[in-house]
């Protein structure tokens, strides 16, 4: 039974490590959400020619003159809010470019503007075309933009920038943006109107695009994501080809990844299509189809949807009221990591530093198991007493493993021992510690958050000095993993603490688990490596505890 409880200790151990990251990615439990459905807009109807039956948003029009183009080639036009800067360009009215201004690409302070959308990315995002390529040059469509200027400035109050194009059938395509000073909230608007003189019938698109990291990140996802029928859908890229779409009542539509989300909202909940590609430069798009169009001449259609590009942050996800808050999962047990989470900014409301309120998180959460961690420390306090006796019936009966096995199980029951009981406490606590170590992987209040001396982001490894050479099993940067050194000291004092193993090979592998621990821990975020230092000194502090009181 000595033997079953140490191989079961190794075993969770080696789950916590190894098979948490498959445990997670499971799909989450279906949510009741609360469906905010907003109409589309529909226009006053004309009193000339009105038509009957007409499908929902679908009105009769005027027709009006468009804008003038003025120039041949298509311009490029910037918004610059506090918290962002988008370039948009005449040539299919798309984000060409965006800029997050509160975020870097990396920790250094000269580093870059977190770029959500790429240079390399030629496509844009809110590329908009019709399934069936029904209306001729759509594709390749040079707007017109409202803005006679270069640049527009949105400081004290929303602004609006539209844009049309008109293809030679007499199909108009408009799409109008506005923009707020202090949201990642863009509101767009997409009308089309049918000034031919034949019914087009086609599925609108619209697509989101990203270049992809070309390195599949270890732990975390990156790729689309929806909210279809109340269910939270991941679609792994190594997948795509074989789930390309999924229909369904779609709340949203996004492409994520650790840290940033692109995602467009339908402000009306419908039955539609999500697709889904990705090509060999790793360019991803992911696209909405609207339900099928059919619209008659003098008609049109408007369609207005929500576009957020920004952090993952929970608290700004849930402001929009639109679920898209679930797109931060933490796994199985997201049920407990994001109380987790609020507790962690909630202290550090008070304590202005991550590395800081991780400690007291831990501190925290350490009292509220501890009575069960106290009776997992007695059980084996009372399983290193029983040490002598039990190598007594080892060697007694070496040739007769049944006999001895009777013996020790007679050894548990005279007293009065469960072999397991120290066990069944820390799998109790087993929830927790995975829901904390997902959580403080994902949260992106960690991004580039310091701590002390040299751990300057608690979402990356630490290193001390840089070896300016690559160093096996070591991902970049190359330096000295001083908190992860340090994590596997305690580690080792945590198993000097605990009954020795009776079989020679046993004890050999429980004297390599700090070290395998250790490299293990090297690439781990520095975060997710104080967390589990801090777990192992107040664990040590607790065995020396329960070790000092009589049995």
């Amino acid at each position: 039974m000595e033997q079953a409880r140490m191989l079961l200790a190794i075993a969770l151990s080696f789950l916590v490590f190894f098979v948490w990251n498959y445990f997670f990615v499971e799909k989450p439990v279906e949510t009741t959400v609360q469906t905010e459905l907003q109409t589309n807009q529909i226009q006053p109807k004309t009193d000339s020619k009105a038509i009957h039956n007409q499908p929902q948003g679908i009105t009769q029009q005027p027709l009006q003159e468009l804008p003038k183009k003025l120039e041949d080639e298509p311009r490029m036009i910037v918004v610059d809010t506090p918290i962002y800067k988008v370039s948009l360009s005449e040539e299919q009215a798309c984000f060409s470019s965006f800029v997050l201004k509160h975020y870097r690409e990396s920790v250094e302070a000269d580093s870059p503007l977190k770029e959500l959308i790429q240079r390399e990315n030629h496509f844009g995002t809110i590329f908009t075309h019709f399934l069936n390529n029904s209306v001729t040059g759509i594709q390749t469509a040079i707007y017109t933009a409202s803005e006679p200027g270069q640049k527009i400035i949105v400081n004290d109050s929303p602004k609006t920038l539209s844009f049309s194009w008109e293809s030679a059938g007499g199909i108009v395509v408009s799409k109008k943006y506005r923009f707020y000073p202090d949201q990642y909230v863009i509101d767009l608007e997409v009308s089309i109107s049918n000034r031919g003189e034949a019914v087009l019938n086609d599925t609108l698109v619209l697509s989101l695009s990203s270049i992809t990291s070309e390195k599949k990140q270890s732990y975390g996802f990156e790729g689309p994501g929806a909210l279809i029928n109340n269910k939270l859908e991941t679609i792994d890229i190594d997948d795509i080809e074989e789930t390309p779409g999924i229909n369904g009542k779609i709340k949203w539509i996004s492409i994520q990844d650790r840290y940033f989300i692109s995602s467009l909202i339908p402000r009306l909940e419908k039955e539609s299509k999500m697709e889904m590609a990705i090509d060999k430069n790793n360019f991803l798009t992911t696209s909405y189809h609207e339900p099928i169009l059919s619209l008659g001449p003098g008609q049109e259609q408007i369609n207005n949807y929500q576009i957020y590009m920004g952090p993952k942050s929970v608290s700004i996800l849930q402001g929009l009221n639109v679920d898209l808050d679930m797109a931060v999962h933490f796994g199985f047990f997201d049920f407990i990591a994001k109380p987790c989470l609020w507790l962690m900014n909630f202290l550090f409301r008070y304590i202005p530093n991550y590395g800081v309120a991780i400690i007291i998180l831990t501190v925290l959460i350490k009292i509220l198991f501890w009575p069960l961690g106290t009776k997992s420390y007695k059980s084996m306090n009372e399983m290193k007493k029983l040490q002598p006796l039990m190598a007594e019936i080892r060697e007694k009966y070496k040739d007769d493993k049944k006999r001895m096995n009777e013996e020790v199980m007679g050894l548990y029951k005279t007293y009065k021992i469960n072999p397991l009981g120290g066990c069944l406490p820390m799998i109790a606590q087993i929830p927790v510690f995975f829901a904390l170590y997902q959580m403080l992987y994902g949260a992106i209040e960690l991004r580039h958050a310091p701590f002390i001396g040299w751990i300057n982001d608690l979402s990356s490894p630490d290193r001390l000095f840089d070896f300016g050479f690559s160093v096996p099993f070591m991902e970049p940067p190359y330096g000295i993993p001083v908190l992860t050194i340090i994590m596997g000291a305690t580690m080792l004092i945590q198993q000097k603490l605990q009954p020795p193993a009776g079989d020679p090979t046993q004890a050999k592998m429980m004297m390599m688990m700090p070290i395998v621990f250790t490299v293990i821990f090297i690439n781990f975020s520095s975060g997710l490596v104080l967390y589990w230092l801090i777990n192992n000194i107040l664990s040590i502090a607790q065995q020396y505890f329960v070790s000092k009181t009589k049995v």
